[in-house]
């Protein structure tokens, strides 16, 4: 079974790390400004791809967002696309 965990330093910067047995197969690297989280990028590693880790990176990215009535400026070609693909899911919470 998967975990996510963020990792914020202080000024806001991190990840959002998903691990099975404390290894790290994929990660989704963030920054927070003021309301905005800005998602940078999202890798999987080749190992791990297929699986759906990078939607449930996503998943955990756009629940925190809700969380903290945070705005995501999807830079990530990944989670663009799937904002793209899906607005009426992500409407709430992405910054165009």
């Amino acid at each position: 079974m998967e975990e996510i965990k963020l990792d914020l330093n202080p000024k806001g910067h991190g990840h959002f790390n998903i691990l099975e047995n404390k290894e790290l197969l994929g990660k989704m690297e963030i920054g927070i400004s003021g309301n905005d989280l800005t998602a940078y990028h999202t890798e999987v590693l080749p190992e791990a791809e297929g699986k759906g880790l990078a939607k449930k990176l996503l998943k955990a990215m756009v629940d925190y967002a809700r969380k903290n009535n945070l705005k995501v400026i999807p830079l990530c070609p990944y989670v663009f696309a799937q904002f793209k693909r899906h607005p009426d899911e992500y409407s709430d919470v992405w910054k165009k």
